[in-house]
């Protein structure tokens, strides 16, 4: 792991790279010097950190971006990028909507608890961005734009339309945050970095019995190595025992006690 000031690089497995933006992790997969693909665009103030990376991992632009989720902290960087790379975003078919400047996501929700991070959460940006015609739906036959060997999963819950990545050769997952290994709504966890398999951030999450079947789908693919959306990357028997945990006990170890989005 390289440390870099307020970003950390990692280098996941065979052709994945995991960059962290502050507390956002975004993922580069592709060869060095070959096509490569940017999965989530971190927070604004790094796009210089992404740049950078891609010029010296790969010279040259990626082929596309490709969305988890269209969250604030995914999409951070997304109009700077776009507008110098002139590539294409691509995101589940129900996202589009929160991508396109036609709905917004619903604001944070302080009462679930567990740390600053999600006192502070009615404070974070929840707007819908418009990308206009820069952002398209992903090809309904689960392939992934410019990323040969993965596909795409749909991984509802934290938001209608998030999407996970699956690499079948070797079982590498690209979970965004539909489980993170940080517990994100304490800021103490997350300048940590403390490790643990967590469900989706509380504060944001909105769908509960879907981010469960989620998991549960995620569960059952065996992944073997997964870079996620919050927190540090995780494999082995680290990951395989503890999401199995997770899936099996979602409600006990993911589901907050109180919350204006349970149902």
């Amino acid at each position: 792991m390289l440390k870099t000031g307020l970003t950390d690089t990692w280098e996941v497995a065979t052709g994945i790279v995991g960059l962290r933006t502050l507390f956002v992790n975004v993922a580069f997969l592709g060869h060095a010097g070959g096509d490569w693909i940017l999965v989530d665009a971190g927070l604004g103030m790094f796009a210089g950190s992404i740049r950078k990376l891609a010029r010296e991992r790969f010279g040259r632009p990626p082929v596309a971006i490709i969305l988890t989720h269209g969250h604030f902290d995914h999409v951070g960087t997304l109009g700077e990028l776009i507008e110098e790379w002139s590539v294409p975003v691509f995101a589940h078919l129900l996202e589009l909507p929160f991508l396109t400047g036609e709905r917004d996501y619903p604001p944070g929700d302080p009462s679930v608890g567990g740390g600053m991070m999600a006192e502070v959460s009615p404070l974070y940006p929840h707007r819908g961005i418009n990308l206009g015609g820069a952002v398209s739906a992903l090809p309904q036959d689960g392939s992934v734009p410019g990323a040969q060997g993965w596909r795409w999963v749909h991984t509802p819950g934290h938001t209608p339309g998030h999407i996970s990545l699956f690499r079948d050769a070797d079982k590498a997952l690209i979970a965004g945050d539909a489980f993170i290994t940080v517990k994100q709504e304490s800021a103490l966890s997350v300048v940590q970095q403390s490790k643990e398999i967590h469900g989706p951030p509380t504060y944001f999450t909105t769908d509960w019995a879907a981010a469960e079947k989620s998991v549960v789908m995620l569960a059952g693919m065996k992944p073997l190595i997964a870079l996620t959306g919050h927190g540090l990357p995780v494999s082995g028997a680290e990951l395989t025992v503890r999401l199995k945990e997770l899936a099996g006990h979602f409600k006990e170890m993911a589901v907050p006690d109180h919350g204006k989005y349970l149902s």
